[in-house]
């Protein structure tokens, strides 16, 4: 392990962490080229980098569990702000540019405070990166372009002791940088988007800044991980017990193919709970199947008339048993090794909760890579059973969208991050009967203006979106509406979907409290 200290994107200091041996480097160069040459020359090691103000507090004992297999970047910022200002969340409402601070999150906006990655990770982001002059900068642009191929990236709090104690250093904000970096790494289209954003929401021109991003050109970083071993030093003992929860309406035939695809499994669960739905008061089960057939495994049946997703799953879940629960649909299949190739992935990445691919019938794969995702399937999905005690489905998104997203943002907010774990595939099959389609009355279907976006949309922004990113949210809702309207005049349109908006925001209270 070898610790980088700078100030003032220079190095000031660079030492083997056991040994406390110093490592001669030229004091002309940026730390930015002094990372990258870490690198070269130390193939092997962690490569640490902490601020010279906060280099008597590195939490030593705790970064062979912060970076427990070598495709980990993490740092924190004490200030808890970044060189990339929030207003970038005017263009991405995606969970990693809302970071909560107190837990380990998930995010590419880094900081120079103090963070690490390892030496043979860095070396294979083929770039011109060291020409960028901020070390903060740097290491946001490595972290946006790196994630997507694999680099699980985030905030971490414990790479600290005593952190609560730091003095907080002042972070140098720029609109400039906001500019040029989303130059850098987004479609140019959304430099513009950026440009009106401020002028609408800030009534600032940002003509200057606006005009010399464009200077700039996207960076494209070659990114190869495919190399690197992925083998967790965490060394604790995993339990392979799971259970199944499925919540079903009217998919008889549908479920006992799942049924029968879990009784294959090569390691089997342990018990497989079932909460079937009817609505109709006096109806009774049709799945005979349950007790006239013989199973390997436990099944849990439990018959409601209340309808809904989010309540079938709470149920299910609070008769969870075992240390893994896995989400499945009950219109899916899969192949016999699901759950033993399940945990040789744990094994691995020592994660918790991740979605497996899912796709139906003539669907074709395009993503193949393991990495963090936006994305929680609430129907395909693993999850280590110690998460339940502090999330649960929000039964205010019921007979809505959003609840299996939400589910996801409630995991990263309590420090648990989602994966996305392609090499194991899910079916979808999309059954044309039956399924959570009951049709049911929204509170605002016989308002005289009709709410947009739906209610449950605007829910979930409203829980999980900071300011800047709602405000973008609606900035984009409302150009790409245009043009599927008949209000040609924009002032009209702007005044209806203004009108519109503030009755989804009054709805959207309503749902809290219903």
């Amino acid at each position: 392990m070898i610790i980088l200290v700078h100030k003032n994107n220079k190095p000031v200091a660079i030492n083997y962490a056991t040994s406390g041996d110093a490592i001669d480097f030229d004091i002309q160069k940026s730390v930015s080229s002094i990372l990258f040459e870490l690198a070269k020359n130390n193939p092997d090691d962690l490569l640490i980098w902490v601020h010279q103000d906060y280099k008597n507090h590195i939490n030593i004992d705790e970064l062979n569990n912060i970076f427990h297999h070598k495709l980990i970047m993490a740092s924190y910022s004490v200030s808890n702000h970044y060189v990339i200002p929030p207003q970038i969340g005017y263009i991405e409402q995606k969970p990693y540019t809302n970071v909560s601070h107190s837990v380990t999150y998930p995010t590419w906006l880094m900081s120079s405070d103090i963070g690490g990655i390892y030496a043979e990770t860095l070396q294979n982001i083929k770039s011109k990166h060291p020409k960028e002059k901020s070390f903060d900068a740097l290491l946001c642009s490595l972290a946006k372009q790196a994630m997507p191929k694999g680099l699980f990236c985030y905030s971490n709090p414990n790479l600290f002791i005593n952190k609560n104690e730091l003095k907080v250093r002042e972070i140098k904000v720029s609109t400039f940088q906001l500019f040029k970096f989303v130059k850098q790494h987004y479609k140019i289209v959304w430099v513009f988007n950026l440009l009106f954003c401020f002028l609408f929401f800030e009534h600032k021109l940002q003509l200057l800044p606006f005009f010399k991003s464009l200077f700039f050109k996207r960076l494209h970083a070659q990114i190869d991980f495919s190399n690197i071993r992925v083998k967790s030093t965490i060394d604790e003992n995993i339990n392979e017990d799971v259970d199944v929860i499925i919540p079903t309406l009217g998919r008889k035939a549908c479920l006992y193919d799942v049924l029968k695809d879990l009784s294959n499994q090569t390691i089997l669960p342990k018990n497989v709970i079932i909460v079937e739905q009817n609505p109709i008061e006096n109806s009774v089960s049709e799945l005979d199947y349950l007790t006239n057939q013989s199973w390997p495994f436990t099944i849990k049946h439990h018959f409601i008339h209340q309808t809904g997703a989010c309540n079938a799953r709470n149920l299910a879940l609070s008769l969870v048993e075992t240390d893994w629960v896995f989400f499945a649909d009950d219109d899916i299949r899969f192949e016999r090794n699901l759950i033993e190739k399940t945990f040789t992935f744990i094994q691995k990445y020592r994660v918790k909760s991740f979605n497996y691919l899912c796709l139906q019938r003539q669907e074709k794969q395009a993503y193949f890579i393991i990495s963090q995702t936006e994305i929680f399937g609430s129907g395909t999905s693993f999850l280590n059973s110690s998460l339940l005690e502090k999330v649960k489905f929000d039964t205010a998104f019921e007979y809505g969208y959003g609840e299996d997203s939400d589910f996801g943002m409630q995991l990263r907010k309590t420090g648990n991050d989602v994966i996305f774990f392609p090499d194991i595939k899910i079916t979808h099959l999309k059954a044309s009967i039956g399924g959570f389609r009951t049709k049911v009355k929204q509170l605002w279907e016989e308002d005289d203006v009709q709410p947009k976006p739906s209610p449950t949309i605007m829910l979930f922004a409203k829980k999980h979106y900071n300011d800047f990113q709602l405000r973008g949210y609606k900035y984009n809702l409302f150009v790409k509406f245009y043009g599927k309207q008949s209000i040609k005049n924009p002032f009209k349109y702007l005044k209806t979907m203004q009108t519109q908006w503030e009755r989804s925001v009054f709805w959207c209270n309503q749902l809290k409290i219903r």
